[in-house]
C-alpha cells in the first residue's frame, strides 16, 4: 500500500518531480515530463506498480527527514540498531537527461541495505525488456518509447520481474545509484558524477533562495512553498502545474479524483503576485509569456487550463488497471474541463496582464491588441451561464464568482486606458462593467442571509466569493462583504478550516463530504486582513501552517477528521496562497491590496 499523502516528499529537476515516501520508495515519477505516464505508479496502486526502494534491509528502530536548508535535496536518516544510514535524494536541473540520484552515506556503524526496483512504463502496466549494456556498467529497461538506465556499483539481480539488490556500508561510505531516463531511440548518454551533481544541485537551489526578497514571519515556510513552486513550472515553457499527481482523491475513499498535471488560467494571477513580491520576476515573466502563447488565438476557443507546452487536447480517461489511492476510483488521465466555459478565465487574464504593467513587468502591443480582443467577445458573453470557478459538472449556472470575474475584466480595460495610456472603448467598457455591477448585486446578494450567494437565485454559499474585495469588486467595509464574510463563517467552516462547498448542498445530496480546501482558508485570512482583523487572519494563517507536513508541503485539501491531507499533492494553488497570505499579514498586505488597487 502506498504511504499516506503527508508521508511523502518531493524531488524534482525543472521539467519533472518524484514523490519519496518515509520508507525511501520513490512510489510516484513521470518521465520525461509532468504529464507523461509514469513509471512509478505505486501511489495509485501497489509496488507492482511501479516504485523504487531503498532502505535497511531490516526495519530501522526510527526514522526523520528533513530538506537540506534552501533546497529540494531530501535527507531521510535511518536509525538502525547496528548503525545509521542517510539516503539522500535529488535530481539535478535537467541538462541533455534527466536524472534521479540516490546516496546511501553510512553515518555510524555498518548497515545491511536493500533495493527493491520495479520499474512499469505505461502507469504502472507494462513491464520492460531489461538488459546489461555490452561492458556491463549499467541496466537498461526499455519499452516502446522509453528507457532507464541504472548505474551503481552495487551488484543488482533480477526476481520476478524485478530488480534487487542486497548490500552493506559501512561508517564513512556512500553508496551511489543514479537512475536516467532516455527517448529508447537515443543513444545511452554519458555517466554524470554523483558527488559534482549533489555539489551543483545544492549551489543551483542556493543560488535560487538568494533571491528571495520575503523577510516575514514564517520565512522558512514560505521560502518553501515557493520552492515547491519552483519545482512545478516547466522550465522550458514557464508553464505551472496545477499539482504534478493525478486522482489523489478530494475525500478518501471517493471519486473526485482529478488529473492536475496542468496549467490553470484561474490562478494566473494568484501565481503572478507571489512570484514577484517574492522577487522571482523571470518566473513571473515566464508564467506572463506562457500565458499570452496558451491563449493566442480566437477568444471564443480560450480554455481554462492548458498543457505544460500550452497544448489544448487533454481527453479524459479512466486506468482502469490502477486500483487507486486507498481504493479510490477511478484513475483518471487527462481533464474533460478543459472544454468547460468558465467566464472568470477572461477576468483572471486581464487581471494577470494588469498587474504585469503596474509591476513595469512587461508592456507590449501585442498583448494589449489580445487583451481588446477578448473584452470584445466577453462584451458578447459575459450573461451566460458557466460551470463556475471549481469546475462543476452538469448544467451551468450563473455563477457570483464568474461574473465578479467578468466585472474585473473591464475594470483591468478601462484602468489599462487611464492609468497607461492605452487605447479602448473606454465608454462602452464602463457601461458594461457597471451593468455587471449592477446584475450581481441585483441578483447574487441573498437579503435574509444579507450574503453574496453562490449562483444567482441560490441560497447557498461558496468559498470563492471571498475574493470579491481582493479583486476589487466591493471595500471589505461594505456591509454587505462584511455579511458575506460571516455566512460563510457560519456555513463553511469545519474545524476552523474552509469548505469551498456549502454543507448544506452536501448533506441534502447525501454525498461526503470532501476536505476543506486550502486555499479558500488562506483567502479568509486574506478577506480579514483587508478587513483589518489581523488577529483572526493570523490565526487562521498558523492553522494552515500547522498541518503541513514535516517537509512543510501542502496539499490541496485537510480532512479535519482523519486529520489527514487529502487531493493532489503537493498543491500549487495551496503553496501560492500561504506565500501570499504571509505577504498580507507581514509586507503591508500587498497582494490584497494589488488586486484591487493597482
Amino acid at each position: 500500500m502506498p504511504g499516506r499523502i503527508e508521508d511523502y516528499g518531493v524531488i524534482g529537476d525543472g521539467e519533472t518531480v518524484a514523490l519519496v515516501d518515509r520508507d525511501g520508495s520513490i512510489d510516484w515519477l513521470c518521465w520525461p515530463c509532468f504529464d507523461s505516464d509514469a513509471c512509478f505508479a505505486a501511489l495509485l496502486g501497489d509496488a507492482s506498480h511501479g516504485h523504487w526502494r531503498l532502505a535497511p534491509g531490516n526495519r530501522p528502530k526510527r526514522r526523520s527527514r528533513r530538506y537540506r536548508p534552501g533546497s529540494l535535496i531530501l535527507e531521510t536518516q535511518f536509525f538502525c540498531e547496528h548503525g545509521d544510514v542517510t539516503l539522500i535524494d535529488f535530481m539535478p536541473p535537467r541538462g541533455k537527461a534527466s536524472d534521479v540520484v540516490r546516496l546511501v552515506r553510512c553515518d555510524r556503524g555498518r548497515v545491511r541495505m536493500r533495493m527493491d526496483l520495479v520499474i512499469r512504463f505505461g502507469l504502472g502496466r507494462d513491464i520492460p525488456w531489461v538488459k546489461k549494456t555490452e561492458e556491463g556498467s549499467a541496466l537498461l529497461a526499455i519499452c516502446g518509447p522509453d528507457m532507464t538506465i541504472l548505474r551503481t556499483p552495487v551488484e543488482t539481480r533480477g526476481e520476478r520481474m524485478t530488480t534487487v539488490a542486497d548490500f552493506e556500508v559501512v561508517e564513512g561510505e556512500t553508496v551511489p545509484f543514479v537512475m536516467t531516463y532516455r527517448a529508447s531511440h537515443l543513444d545511452v548518454p554519458d555517466a554524470i558524477d554523483p558527488d559534482q551533481a549533489l555539489r551543483d544541485t545544492e549551489l543551483f537551489w542556493k543560488e535560487w533562495c538568494d533571491r528571495c526578497r520575503y523577510d516575514g514571519q514564517q520565512r522558512d515556510m514560505v521560502l518553501r512553498s515557493l520552492i515547491t513552486l519552483k519545482a512545478m513550472i516547466y522550465a522550458p515553457t514557464g508553464g505551472i502545474v496545477a499539482a504534478p499527481t493525478t486522482s489523489l482523491p478530494e475525500q478518501l475513499g471517493g471519486s473526485r479524483n482529478w488529473d492536475y498535471r496542468f496549467c490553470w488560467l484561474r490562478d494566473a494571477t494568484f501565481t503572478l503576485l507571489a512570484l514577484m513580491n517574492s522577487g522571482y520576476y523571470d518566473e513571473a515573466l515566464a508564467w506572463h509569456d506562457w500565458l499570452l502563447r496558451a491563449v493566442a488565438g480566437s477568444p471564443a476557443d480560450m480554455q481554462i487550463m492548458y498543457g505544460i507546452l500550452g497544448h489544448r487536447r487533454l481527453t479524459e480517461w479512466e486506468a482502469s488497471w490502477l486500483p487507486g489511492y486507498e481504493g479510490a476510483k477511478p484513475v483518471r488521465i487527462g481533464n474533460a474541463a478543459h472544454a468547460q466555459l468558465q467566464l472568470d478565465v477572461y477576468g483572471e487574464l486581464m487581471d494577470v496582464f494588469h498587474q504585469s504593467r503596474a509591476a513595469k513587468l512587461k508592456f507590449g502591443d501585442d498583448d494589449w491588441a489580445l487583451q481588446r480582443t477578448l473584452l470584445d467577445h466577453l462584451g458578447k458573453i459575459w450573461g451566460e451561464s458557466d460551470a463556475g470557478i471549481w469546475e462543476r459538472r452538469g448544467p451551468g449556472k450563473h455563477y457570483v464568482s464568474s461574473k465578479v470575474l467578468t466585472w474585473v475584466a473591464f475594470d483591468r480595460g478601462i484602468k489599462g486606458c487611464e492609468q497607461f495610456g492605452l487605447e479602448g472603448p473606454v465608454a462602452q467598457w464602463r457601461e458594461l462593467r457597471d451593468a455587471i455591477h449592477r446584475d450581481v448585486c441585483t441578483k447574487g446578494f441573498d437579503r435574509d442571509e444579507n450574503s453574496f450567494v453562490e449562483s444567482y437565485g441560490s441560497k447557498l454559499l461558496d468559498a470563492s466569493l471571498l475574493l470579491l474585495p481582493a479583486v476589487g469588486f466591493l471595500p471589505s467595509s461594505d456591509p454587505r462583504v462584511q455579511g458575506t464574510i460571516r455566512a460563510i463563517e457560519r456555513h463553511l467552516v469545519r474545524d476552523g478550516f474552509v469548505l469551498r462547498h456549502d454543507p448544506r448542498e452536501t448533506e441534502a445530496s447525501e454525498q461526503p463530504l470532501e476536505g476543506a480546501f486550502l486555499a479558500c482558508t488562506l483567502w479568509l485570512a486574506d478577506a480579514h486582513v483587508l478587513a483589518g482583523d489581523l488577529d483572526k487572519a493570523q490565526s487562521l494563517f498558523d492553522r494552515v501552517v500547522a498541518i503541513a507536513n514535516d517537509l512543510g508541503l501542502l496539499s490541496e485539501e485537510y480532512d479535519s477528521v482523519a486529520r489527514r491531507l487529502t487531493g493532489n499533492f503537493p498543491q500549487a494553488l495551496t503553496h501560492i496562497a500561504l506565500v501570499n497570505t504571509a505577504h498580507n499579514i507581514s509586507d503591508a498586505r500587498k497582494p490584497a491590496v494589488q488586486r484591487g488597487k493597482a
